[in-house]
C-alpha cells in the first residue's frame, strides 16, 4: 500500500460521519491511477515495459507494411504466410524457454541474449538477396522477441500491485497505438520512397534504447534461484508440432497436408501431456483445463489469435490486390485494428465492476467473431466501408477483453506458478498466430492462392480463408462463457 494510503488510515481526524468519503478513497487507491505509473517507484519499469512491446508493436507493423513488397523484388508470394508463421514458431519456443533462461541467466542477461538476437535478425533481414535470407531473420526476430515478451509480462505481477496491473495494460496500449498509427504509414512512407529495407532497420534504434533500458534496471540474477532441467523432449515435440503445421499449409497434396496437421496436432496434445506428468512442469496446473477459470481462459487466449492471424497474413495482400491500395493507404488500413484495440483498452482500464471485467471474457470473443465475418463479407462484396467496420470491431474485441483476461489469470494461479502463467500468456498469443497462419495458408492455398495476383484470381481462395477463421472464432466464445461461471480469484497480485 502507497505512503497516501498509510498517511489517510492513520489520520486522527477521521470520524465516522466520514465513512462514505473514506471508502470512496479507498476505493480509488484499490482501483489504482494513472498518475501512480510515472511515480519514482514504478516510472522505470512502466517505461521499460513500453519500450518492449514497442519493438514488438513497431516490428510487426512496419514488416506486415513492408512485405508485400519485398516479395514483389525476391519473389515467394506463396510462402508469404512463412515470415509470420516461422516468426511465431521461433517465439513461441523461445518463450516457452524464457522462464528457464531466466532462472540460468538471470533477467538482465536474458534480455540482453534476447535483443541481440533480435538485431541479428533484423540485420540479416535488411540486407537479404532472397526470401531464404529474410525468414532466417525472421527466426531471429521471433526467437528474441519471444524471450522479451515472456520476461517483461513476468514482471508485471512481480513489479505491480494488482490495482495498478489494468493501468499498465492501459499504457501499453498507448504504446500500440503510436505504433499502430504511425508504424504502418511509416514503413509504407519509407517503402514507397527509399526500400522495404529500410522498413525493417526502423527497429535497430527501438533495440539499441532497450538494451540500455535493460542494463539499467532489471535484476541478474539471484544467487538463491533454482536452475530447473531444461525440457528438451516437450521444446522439440512443440517446434515439431508446429513446423509441421507450417509444412501442412505448404503442402501441395491434399492427403499429405491432413497428415503433416494430424501429426501436428498429436505433438501438442503430446506437450501437453508430458507436461502435466512431468516434475518440472512449464505450464501451471490446470492449464486448459475445462473445468476452471485459468484453464478455459488460457483457451481464449490462443483461439482468438487464431482465427485473428487470417486478417494478420492476408488482410493488406487483400487492400493491395482487391482495392488497388498503395502500401502506405494499405498499412494505414490494416493498423485501424490495432488502434481500436489500444483506444478500447485505454477505456477498459477505467472499469472496476468485477462483473463486467469477467463479462469481457466472452464479450470480446463474440464482437470479434462478427468483425472477422464482416471482413468476409467486405472480401465476397467489395465493399470497403463492411472492412472498415470489421477492423473496429475486431479492435474493441481484443481491446475490452485482453488486459482483463490477462490479469484474471494471473490471479487465478496458485502463487508460486504465476511465473509460468505470466510467461506463457504471450508464448500462447504467439502460438495462435503462428497455428493460424498456418492454418490460413493451408486453406487459401488449397483454395487456389497462387502467384496470379489478379483480382479474379485472389477473391475465392481469399473468401474461403476468411470464412474459416469466423469458424475458427466462434470456440472462444463458448470457452469465455463457461469461465465466467466459475468464481472469481482473490485479488493478490503484489507489487
Amino acid at each position: 500500500m502507497d505512503s497516501h494510503q498509510d498517511r489517510h488510515e492513520a489520520s486522527p481526524t477521521a470520524a465516522p460521519s466520514g465513512a462514505a468519503l473514506d471508502n470512496a478513497k479507498g476505493a480509488e487507491a484499490e482501483t489504482g491511477r494513472w498518475a501512480e505509473l510515472l511515480a519514482p517507484r514504478y516510472m522505470l519499469t512502466t517505461l521499460m515495459m513500453c519500450i518492449g512491446v514497442a519493438l514488438y508493436a513497431f516490428n510487426g507493423f512496419l514488416v506486415t507494411t513492408a512485405l508485400p513488397s519485398a516479395v514483389v523484388e525476391l519473389g515467394g508470394a506463396a510462402v508469404i504466410s512463412w515470415s509470420l508463421t516461422l516468426y511465431l514458431t521461433a517465439s513461441i519456443i523461445a518463450g516457452a524457454g524464457a522462464f528457464l533462461l531466466k532462472q540460468r541467466l538471470g533477467g538482465r542477461m536474458a534480455l540482453m541474449l534476447a535483443a541481440l538476437m533480435f538485431l541479428a535478425g533484423t540485420l540479416l533481414a535488411a540486407g537479404a538477396t532472397g526470401m531464404a535470407q529474410v525468414l532466417a531473420g525472421r527466426i531471429l526476430q521471433g526467437a528474441g522477441e519471444g524471450i522479451v515478451a515472456a520476461i517483461c509480462y513476468a514482471l508485471i505481477p512481480e513489479m505491480f500491485p494488482s490495482r495498478l496491473v489494468q493501468k499498465v495494460f492501459g499504457a501499453e496500449a498507448s504504446v500500440w497505438a503510436i505504433a499502430a498509427f504511425g508504424g504502418p504509414v511509416f514503413a509504407g512512407y519509407l517503402t514507397e520512397t527509399l526500400s522495404w529495407r529500410a522498413a525493417f532497420l526502423v527497429n535497430v534504434p527501438i533495440i539499441a534504447v532497450f538494451m540500455i533500458m535493460a542494463l539499467t534496471i532489471v535484476p541478474g540474477r539471484s544467487a538463491t534461484s533454482s536452475v530447473s532441467p531444461l525440457p528438451g523432449l516437450r521444446l522439440t515435440l512443440l517446434a515439431g508440432g508446429l513446423l509441421s503445421m507450417l509444412l501442412a499449409g505448404l503442402a501441395g497434396a491434399l492427403p499429405l497436408a491432413a497428415a503433416m496437421l494430424t501429426a501436428s496436432g498429436l505433438a501438442l496434445f503430446g506437450v501437453i501431456r508430458l507436461d502435466r506428468r512431468a516434475l518440472q512442469s512449464i505450464l501451471p496446473t490446470g492449464a486448459f483445463s475445462r473445468h476452471s477459470t485459468l484453464g478455459l481462459g488460457l483457451w481464449v487466449v490462443l483461439l482468438m489469435p487464431v482465427a485473428q492471424a487470417t486478417s494478420s497474413v492476408y488482410l493488406v495482400f487483400s487492400l493491395q490486390h482487391l482495392w488497388g491500395f498503395g502500401p502506405t493507404a494499405a498499412g494505414g488500413l490494416n493498423a485501424l485494428m490495432a488502434v481500436t484495440w489500444s483506444l478500447a483498452a485505454i477505456a477498459a482500464a477505467n472499469i472496476h465492476s468485477p462483473r463486467l471485467q469477467r463479462a469481457t471474457l466472452w464479450l470480446g470473443p463474440l464482437f470479434h467473431v462478427v468483425g472477422i465475418a464482416c471482413l468476409f463479407a467486405a472480401i465476397a462484396s467489395g465493399a470497403l466501408v463492411v472492412l472498415i467496420v470489421g477492423q473496429v470491431l475486431i479492435g474493441c474485441a481484443f481491446g475490452m477483453s485482453w488486459g482483463f483476461l490477462s490479469q484474471i489469470l494471473m490471479e487465478a494461479t496458485p502463487l508460486a506458478e504465476r511465473d509460468k502463467t505470466s510467461t506463457l500468456l504471450p508464448t500462447l498469443h504467439s502460438a495462435g498466430f503462428a497455428l493460424g497462419g498456418a492454418l490460413a495458408g493451408f486453406v487459401a492455398n488449397a483454395a487456389g492462392l497462387t502467384d496470379e495476383v489478379s483480382p479474379a484470381a485472389l477473391r475465392f481462395p481469399l473468401m474461403v480463408a476468411f470464412f474459416c477463421a469466423v469458424l475458427w472464432a466462434v470456440p472462444a466464445i463458448l470457452a469465455g462463457r463457461r469461465a465466467v461461471r466459475y468464481p472469481a480469484p482473490p485479488r493478490e497480485i503484489g507489487g
